[in-house]
């Protein structure tokens, strides 16, 4: 006899066999015990989540002779063993991808108005319910609606969104859920003692949690690590190898490369991680678990979260260590970025070099425009700043700086309008002589003068505006007085929140246009 898979050798054969779905269970076996059967039945739900086999379990327990006392099928009369076999022409089991279309439908509304032959039912399951035609699906509704007393129809779908209304309002709804971590582990431990393979807690645990809440794909990677282990002790280890993971512990050494701005040691990880045959989007996936687990650290302030996290004893070590020396915008930042790259790489073909970029993107937030690393930067310069290390001091590799030359103070007049004109006209030039940081800073401003002859500077972010005045106002003010050789009065303020600045900036727009036309 061939093989079968195990999601199919263990199929559960009666409601407590079903596993992660007790509100929709509870309500069948109820409804059966009561006899208060509906006549059309929506389950919807991710793939694996047991929708075709509930149905399959129902369509059995209508129809079975001698039912158990919870309404679950006995699976040793006749009918149920027909129905199991598909044997029974009491169930008819249609894939609707590929019967969807009006003719389909007129089959099974000729079928219907004959009795079953044998058993009480007649039981109608209709798998992915949304990939039928908009003419098979009017054909369908009045059959739904009306059935005879002894059909039922079960429809099963991925995506209920493509259902019709009309198919929606003649169908009593039940929405599958996904499969908690513990509960497909609880499963996938029950199976290995019955075929008899020892596993290692760990491997199982990570096998569930990649299958992403449906038991059949998480009893499928673990009848392939079996069958790639066989006749051996499935490790952790192992698990890896064969599902092309990374160990926690190679993201742990990345996070603090990241955190320390090393980009050689990051580069030396991605090469490790490469090296081994890792599958770069599955790296990505688990390191966006990781963040997650970081996050949710952070967002606890020392609750115990061992077993919300899911991750060893020596790994929240590792975990608590990088929480604490990042602040959660920091966080927030790495995952938006890697939830970008993983979209990024489902059409990428140099996955590599995509993570890599990202990764120096992390790196240097300098380039980046979005406010999240605009604010990470000003953050490094306040700490550089709290630390007696000045913002915008060059560094020098040789033994001796340079001098630099001391300016002599000169006593300046005081600017008059048409110096602010000029300024204006020149806003450019006067950029171009600023240092780096503050250069950016001034890229996209735009210099106005107000009602009373004062020059204006408008930025495009209150963030900027402070950034400024904490910083960099006597160099602003220094590059203004040494253009026009006066002593400039200037304003800082930004385009949405004019409204702070009091009524004096009230015609902001109108002052702008003004004097850009001047150009």
């Amino acid at each position: 006899m061939s093989y079968t898979a195990l999601y199919r050798k263990f199929r559960p054969r009666g409601f407590s066999d079903v596993k992660g779905q007790d509100h929709i269970v509870t309500t069948l076996k109820n409804q059966l015990k009561m006899n208060r059967l509906g006549h059309a039945y929506l389950f919807c739900g991710t793939r694996g989540t047991g929708k075709t086999t509930v149905a399959k379990i129902m369509a059995r327990a209508v129809n079975c002779s001698s039912p158990l006392e919870d309404g679950s099928p006995c699976g040793e009369c006749e009918m149920c063993k027909a129905i199991a076999a598909g044997n029974s022409l009491n169930v008819s089991e249609l894939d609707a991808a590929s019967n969807n279309s009006v003719d389909d439908i007129r089959t099974i509304i000729d079928e219907v108005s004959y009795p079953p032959v044998e058993g009480r039912y007649k039981v109608y399951i209709l798998d992915e319910a949304h990939m039928l035609s908009t003419g098979a699906s009017n054909a369908l509704l009045k059959t739904l609606e009306e059935p005879p007393a002894y059909v039922i129809f079960i429809l099963a779908t991925t995506d209920p969104a493509k259902l019709p209304i009309t198919i929606l309002s003649r169908c009593q709804r039940y929405d599958f859920k996904r499969i908690d971590i513990k509960t497909i582990a609880a499963r996938m431990k029950e199976l290995t003692d019955a075929e008899g393979v020892e596993v290692e807690d760990k491997a199982i645990s990570y096998v569930a949690r990649a299958a992403d809440g449906s038991m059949r794909d998480g009893l499928s990677l673990l009848d392939q690590c079996m069958a790639f282990n066989f006749g051996e002790v499935l490790t952790y280890d192992k698990v890896l190898d064969i599902l092309g993971a990374v160990d926690t512990e190679v993201f742990s050494r990345l996070t603090r490369a990241v955190m320390s701005g090393n980009v050689s040691a990051a580069m030396d990880t991605v090469e490790d991680v490469v090296m081994q045959g890792r599958e770069i989007s599955q790296f990505v996936t688990d390191y966006l678990w990781y963040l997650r687990n970081i996050m949710l650290l952070k967002a606890s302030d020392g609750a115990d979260m061992e077993e919300v996290l899911n991750v060893s004893s020596d790994n929240l070590k590792l975990l608590k260590e990088e929480a604490a020396q990042l602040d959660m915008d920091s966080i927030l930042r790495y995952i938006k970025v890697f939830s970008e790259l993983l979209q990024t790489l489902r059409y990428a073909t140099q996955k590599r070099i995509m993570l890599e970029t990202h990764l120096i993107r992390l790196m240097r937030p300098q380039m980046d425009t979005d406010i999240s690393a605009l604010l990470q930067r000003v953050k490094e310069l306040e700490k550089k700043l709290e630390n007696g290390i000045p913002a915008t001091a060059p560094v020098y590799y040789n033994e001796a700086a340079p001098a630099a030359p001391e300016k002599k103070k000169i006593a300046l007049s005081r600017a008059v309008p048409e110096d602010i004109q000029q300024i204006v006209r020149d806003w450019p030039v006067i950029i171009g002589k600023a240092e780096h940081l503050l250069k950016g800073i001034l890229a996209r401003s735009k210099p106005s003068m107000n009602e009373s002859g004062v020059l204006l500077i408008c930025l495009d972010d209150a963030v900027l505006v402070k950034t400024v005045e904490d910083g960099y106002m006597e160099e602003l003010k220094a590059l203004l007085n040494e253009h026009v050789e006066k002593e400039v009065e200037f304003d800082l303020t930004c385009y949405d929140r004019k409204e702070d600045f009091g009524s004096q900036y009230a015609d902001l727009e109108a002052i702008l246009n003004i004097h850009y036309d001047l150009e």
